[in-house]
């Protein structure tokens, strides 16, 4: 089974920031596991084959948060 690995760099100010991210994420189909961190302002979401990175973004752009870049599998995505 295929998976994906998104990353995003997203400005984070507090924890309560971060948590607000973790919770969409871990709402999410698709979403197999993830990592945010405030230390380094990213998200990481290794996700199912089915799980699009645009349907990631836009959720993670639902929490209000800037997300100042974002990248598939390596290669790096508009956001």
């Amino acid at each position: 089974m295929a998976e994906h690995t998104y990353k995003f760099n997203v400005a984070m100010s507090c924890g309560g920031c971060s948590g607000a991210v973790e919770r969409v994420l871990k709402k999410l189909d698709g979403v197999k596991s993830y990592n945010v961190s405030l230390d380094t302002q990213t998200a990481e979401i290794v996700a199912e084959d089915s799980l699009d990175y645009s349907t990631v973004l836009e959720k993670i752009k639902k929490t209000g948060k800037t997300v100042k870049s974002g990248e598939a599998d390596g290669n790096p995505m508009d956001v």
